[in-house]
């Protein structure tokens, strides 16, 4: 079982294009493991607790219940139009949430990993966090990422973080395969040295924040935001669940045959809250090192200057508009496309339209037409390939066998950039053929009736086995090809099954229709 989960977004305030990346970035892995005949469980959800909920939904004057499920909407709504399909969703004002959490604070609570204490410090409201003399910059200042940040003194409840970095810093070590891309692994361990010594508090009083689930050894109390919202990985997965809570089976969906669950998160929330806070929670619970799970950490998509796109900087790019003014295809396909996995990249509205309409439109479009139209008015739609092969033939098959591979070799490392970029690569290798070839020009004299054909049949099955790969990042168009070229479902085909011949000697396709319309920008 392949179990993917994306970090669960905040409630407090509308989706922007950082959520839709890391949405479609999942939904895309998610299609491929399946692709690759595997089981494959996608979760993801909404963080609807914590103080700048409370506050937000204070100046609203509404009660910060009908604040999240108002704003909760908004991200149904979006994933929904961007075709991202998820098998769990996590809400973390779900009963079966606040069980899962509170079964866990009592256990940790009565094996002695938690303990109370009154402590004085520097809060962050933004990151609802105490911070440390680590957290100034070089002048000793904090700095902006912190927003408002105000001295509070106050008694809490606090887990023994530090009973578990030295197993922290020794299992990041000696297992290279829980933190991608690798490089994140040093920033980790780097953050780890300087929390050496520091507790987590985990509380909040009830008299500063009372939207959050109550301690249940302590009602004066409740949980600190990220201690909850973490659990959510493990609570929607059937952890300690009721047979009967209509959750997933924990034993089968958490690191079935040996493969750790992935967590698939921003660079942002790496430290500490996934690489520190949540291994030691689960160390602390008692999961084995072979369950701990693996840490996809995803970059940030910036502005041209360089600059971050969030809410906070008022520098944001609306991905529900986007979708509307260019079509989902366009935005899933960029979105993946213009940005290698674990890296940043700008957001280009230019280089957007450019690579659908050179790379979709333009190729993939012109050798669906080559291939599909020429099919119909040259051999009424009837696939043959009887003729000798030449070397361009032979030299087209082989073009697919590599850029299948490549792809492959880049989807099973999640990276879907250049994974787009070997389909592309073998479907510019086709319309050259087609120059080449000129089966207009063979069309013209009867004598080369078998040459036409089996030129018009490697175009055909070079679309067939394109519409397959590309069926996890363009699912919709993917699906539109299949039924022109008169493919079974996709969800029938597999990966395995992608060898020369997938379209039959005799095969009859469909009608053909333009799937990728150029966006064209009115000046």
């Amino acid at each position: 079982m392949f179990y993917l989960t994306t970090a669960i977004d905040y409630t407090n305030g509308a989706p922007h294009i950082g959520h839709a990346y890391e949405k479609v970035l999942a939904d895309v892995i998610i299609r491929y493991r399946r692709l690759r005949g595997e089981e494959a469980y996608f979760l993801t959800g909404v963080d609807q607790h914590g103080q700048k909920v409370q506050q937000t939904a204070e100046k609203e004057g509404v009660h910060p219940a009908t604040f999240v499920k108002r704003t909760t909407r908004k991200f149904l709504k979006l994933w929904e139009k961007l075709g991202v399909h998820y098998d769990g969703w996590a809400e973390t004002t779900d009963p079966r949430h606040i069980a899962c959490v509170q079964s866990i604070l009592n256990a940790l609570q009565q094996s002695g990993q938690l303990y109370k204490k009154t402590h004085s410090g520097h809060y962050s409201v933004r990151q609802e966090q105490f911070l440390q003399d680590r957290d100034r910059d070089e002048s000793g200042n904090f700095g902006p990422q912190w927003g408002e940040v105000t001295v509070i003194e106050e008694e809490n409840w606090y887990f023994r973080l530090s009973d578990h970095t030295a197993w922290l810093k020794d299992f990041i070590e000696n297992n290279p395969d829980v933190i991608t891309p690798a490089f994140r692994k040093a920033e980790l361990l780097n953050a780890l040295e300087r929390s050496i010594g520091t507790d987590l508090c985990i509380s909040r009083p009830k008299e500063r924040l009372r939207w959050g689930i109550e301690l249940p050894f302590d009602s004066n109390y409740v949980t600190y935001v990220w201690f909850d919202a973490l659990i959510n990985y493990i609570s929607f997965a059937g952890y300690h669940a009721a047979p009967d809570a209509g959750l997933p089976d924990f034993d089968k969906l958490w690191n079935v045959g040996g493969r750790r669950a992935t967590n698939l998160i921003g660079k942002d929330i790496l430290v500490p809250a996934h690489g520190i806070y949540w291994l030691c929670m689960l160390h602390a619970m008692g999961f084995a090192d072979a369950h701990i799970p693996r840490l996809l950490v995803h970059g940030f998509w910036n502005s041209k200057g360089g600059d971050k796109l969030s809410k906070s900087t008022g520098n944001i790019v609306d991905p529900d508009a986007l979708a509307d003014t260019f079509g989902v295809d366009a935005l899933r396909y960029y979105l993946v496309r213009d940005i290698v996995t674990g890296k940043d990249s700008d957001f280009d509205l230019e280089r957007l339209i450019m690579l659908f309409n050179t790379e979709l439109a333009n190729e993939l479009g012109n050798l669906c037409n080559r291939a599909l139209n020429m099919s119909q008015r040259f051999t009424a739609g009837i696939l043959h390939h009887g003729a000798p092969l030449t070397a361009d033939d032979e030299a087209l098959q082989a073009s697919l066998t590599e850029s299948t591979a490549a792809y492959q070799a880049a989807m099973d490392e999640c990276d879907v950039s250049h994974a787009l970029e070997a389909i592309s690569r073998h479907v510019v290798h086709c319309n050259g053929y087609a120059e080449r070839m000129k089966p207009w020009e063979l069309n013209k004299d009867p004598a080369n009736a078998e040459r036409l054909a089996t030129v018009l049949y490697h175009l055909a099955e070079s679309v067939a086995h394109a519409a397959v790969l590309l069926s996890p990042v363009l699912p919709d168009a993917a699906a539109k090809l299949a039924a022109q070229l008169n493919l079974p479902s996709l969800t029938t085909i597999k990966l395995a099954d992608l060898r020369w011949g997938l379209l039959p000697d005799g095969h009859a396709i469909g009608k053909p229709k333009p799937v990728f319309p150029r966006i064209v920008v009115e000046e």
